[in-house]
């Protein structure tokens, strides 16, 4: 009986160690597969030791020391709001810059990817009382002042600014009209491909309003139908299915229009800013410089091989000139989007050495400066402390690896993070203090708060328990791969568990590859391919020409023949990989979504196919069939480059498909239409081919509603095991 009772207690010692075994819904539901994160933390505008989070319950405003991470107050509770007006909860908010007023907001309707109607109201801290920003139904894209006086916000595609103190709401624009005149809101394009929110800006002592017009009416319409699914609380409720319209530009047709527009809180009065603009150029980018009193204005050339940099006055119109960017291929949004306009200088990134580099120049346009050297990229810029010192992301250790440097005042660079993995930051507003975010292969996301030199203070969350359940599902391996012409690739490797290098197993190509992205890196991920994996496959992704963080060389051969050279490199690999004695050649598949099911199709659409078989998940079929911005920046016009896009299409290259596919999408996706998996597949049957197909009723592009991931991966699973 001792010897028994000996063994259970070694038994209870031992069972943290044994994790039971991972299901499909482990590896594929985002709400398994996503491990804890952290609030989303706003630094305290004028106390740079205190951040910002919403409490658990979502009631209040909670107050955190940069120092502890400990709470130490609150700011906001919905149970402590005096006066008449009331609310029962909030989605998110924005202090403003004096620390006096709180946007806040609830009743979201979601528009887009990141867009969305609410009701919007103003917090006064001192008094404690909530103001409703308008009466008259939801808004979009409100933005407070900095001094918390005034809310600019849309409504009916025209401007509304309510002045809290004088409880007045007022447009400052009368011509907005659906389908025609958008007033301070980007369309859908500028939102997908410039990632723009919102295109209204106060200057810095809050008398000036600065906005974007966008005049659509003769970008085309599209329209899909939309199908309830029984994910949808009344799944039942389409008798008949409704059409979804909105503006979206192809390639080769019209963009919006854009115009600058700043309206005078004093005299009222709103002036047009002196650009010298052709109608199909571009402005991704409008924030205020110096004192808050000039007008940065970023315009990019609808070849998007020409970046432009003017600082305009809004009282005189006249706007100058400061700075040009080219190229002969194309200008990354990364670099003209990594922009901090300080006081005095503004830092500013450009491809111009052949990396990713930053330059700091002064408001007239001299180069002061060069902030970045070395054979790496940056990746994100932080901000610069008192003494001068600014905050950056890099891969200098590794293409694979983000780490945090410093760089003085003399140039001297400091490595705030360790050497290996993917690390990011969050600093507060003197940058004397950061949050730091860190994972690689084989860790779990963690979040700990750090001083300005990179030492932790204290520790937010480790995710210990998810690490410890995820701590026997297959791993990645780094490794590298010779394309055709010896240049090496980066690429990783999941084994199948138990995995005994003296047998063979199937082959799953896993990639996405669009023009400057990347997917190997050393960062934590857990998603379907790791259950494919763990069914006895080996998985391998390779990032071939076209991706990004390497040279401009690189990344930017592919311009003007997307999916040409890509294809060639992926194939390369496999050419490689089917020699290696583990690998069974006449099992091998590739699987891709969005760009890498277009790379599937293309893959399997090449005459040297070695694939048996490949899953497609919302791919382009054809560039004339997706969205313009995109397309255009990497393979110009079709009017332009007929034949690139004639080779870069699958849909011409159908006759060679031989393979067995799956193809799959989602008919609510506004982003790579279903059109574009219809039109392929009426091609395939009108040469008598035959492919499998799943459609989701109801679902975007990400396939993010209830446990649709789930059942995309044992539909794949199940066509894997079918077919090889």
């Amino acid at each position: 009986m001792k010897r028994i009772v000996n063994l259970f207690l070694l038994l209870l010692l031992i069972a943290p160690a044994i994790s039971a075994e991972l299901t499909i819904s482990d590896y594929c539901d985002l709400s398994q597969t996503t491990p804890k994160g952290i609030k989303d933390i706003t630094p305290m505008p004028n106390e740079p030791e205190s951040f910002l989070a919403i409490s658990d319950d979502g009631m209040s405003i909670e107050k955190y020391s940069y120092k502890t991470g400990k709470k130490t107050g609150e700011i906001f509770n919905i149970s402590t709001v005096k006066g008449d007006i009331k609310i029962n909860s909030f989605d998110g908010f924005k202090i403003s810059d004096n620390g006096k007023k709180i946007l806040l907001w609830n009743s979201k309707k979601k528009i887009y990817r990141y867009s969305f109607y609410a009701e919007y109201y103003v917090y006064d801290i001192f008094r404690s009382t909530l103001a409703k920003v308008s009466d008259k139904g939801l808004q979009r894209g409100a933005t407070i002042s900095h001094d918390g006086r005034y809310v600019a916000y849309m409504r009916d595609n025209n401007i509304f600014i309510s002045n809290l103190d004088y409880k007045t709401d007022f447009a400052i624009t009368d011509d907005g009209k659906a389908g025609s005149i958008i007033n301070g809101i980007p369309d859908w394009s500028y939102e997908e491909e410039f990632d723009m929110q919102t295109a209204m800006r106060w200057s810095g002592d809050d008398n000036v309003l600065a906005y974007i017009k966008f005049n659509e009416t003769d970008v085309p319409e599209y329209t899909f139908d939309q199908y309830r699914s029984f994910c949808d609380s009344d799944p039942w409720g389409d008798l008949y299915p409704s059409t979804y319209s909105y503006k979206y530009m192809l390639p080769g047709y019209h963009n919006s229009i854009v115009s600058v527009h700043a309206y005078n809180m004093d005299n009222r009065v709103t002036k047009k800013i002196d650009l010298p603009l052709m109608n199909d150029d571009y402005i991704p980018l409008m924030e205020f410089g110096e004192d808050g009193s000039k007008l940065m204005v970023t315009v990019v050339n609808r070849e998007q091989n020409k970046m432009t940099l003017y600082n305009a006055n809004p009282g005189s119109t006249v706007a100058k000139q400061i700075l040009t960017e080219s190229s002969t291929t194309w200008i990354s949004p990364y670099t003209y989007q990594m922009v901090d306009y300080g006081k005095t200088e503004f830092v500013i990134c450009s491809e111009r050495s052949g990396r990713k580099q930053l330059y700091i120049y002064d408001y007239n346009g001299t180069l002061k400066r060069t902030l970045t050297k070395g054979d790496y990229n940056v990746t994100a810029y932080y901000g610069k402390d008192a003494k001068g010192t600014h905050y950056v992301q890099t891969t200098s250790l590794s293409p694979i690896c983000r780490r945090i440097i410093s760089i003085d005042a003399k140039g001297t660079e400091k490595m705030l993070t360790g050497k290996t993995g993917t690390s990011s930051a969050a600093f507060n507003t003197s940058r004397e203090y950061f949050v730091k975010t860190f994972s690689s292969s084989t860790t779990p996301p963690q979040y700990t708060i750090c001083n300005a030199s990179g030492n932790v203070l204290s520790e937010l969350e480790m995710n210990e328990k998810y690490a410890a359940k995820y701590a026997s599902a297959p791993k990645m391996e780094f490794f590298k791969i010779k394309n055709s012409i010896g240049e090496e690739m980066n690429a990783y490797i999941i084994k199948p568990l138990n995995f005994d290098s003296g047998k063979k197993y199937p082959l799953l190509m896993y990639q996405y590859n669009g023009p400057d992205s990347q997917l190997v890196l050393d960062k934590w991920t857990m998603e379907g391919v790791f259950y494919i994996a763990s069914r006895g496959y080996v998985v391998v992704c390779v990032d071939g020409r076209g991706t990004g963080n390497r040279t401009n060389e690189w990344t930017k051969c592919v311009y003007g023949k997307l999916g040409i050279l890509e294809t060639e490199d992926q194939l390369a690999a496999v050419k490689y990989l089917s020699s290696q004695p583990y690998i069974d050649k006449n099992r091998m598949a590739c699987f891709g979504w969005s760009y890498g099911g277009y790379m599937t199709l293309m893959e399997l659409t090449d005459k040297a196919c070695p694939f048996k078989a490949g899953v497609a998940m919302a791919p382009v079929s054809d560039w004339r069939y997706y969205d313009g911005i995109y397309t255009e920046r990497f393979m110009r016009t079709p009017d332009t480059n007929a034949s690139g896009y004639k080779n870069s299409a699958p849909m011409n290259r159908t006759e060679n498909l031989n393979s067995r596919l799956l193809i799959m999408s989602g008919t609510d996706d506004d982003n790579v239409h279903m059109y574009n998996t219809l039109k392929f597949t009426s091609k395939l049957s009108s040469e008598g081919k035959v492919c499998d197909m799943m459609i989701y009723a109801g679902y975007e592009h990400s396939l993010r509603m209830c446990d649709a991931r789930v059942q995309l991966f044992r539909k794949i699973s199940d066509f894997l095991e079918n077919n090889l």
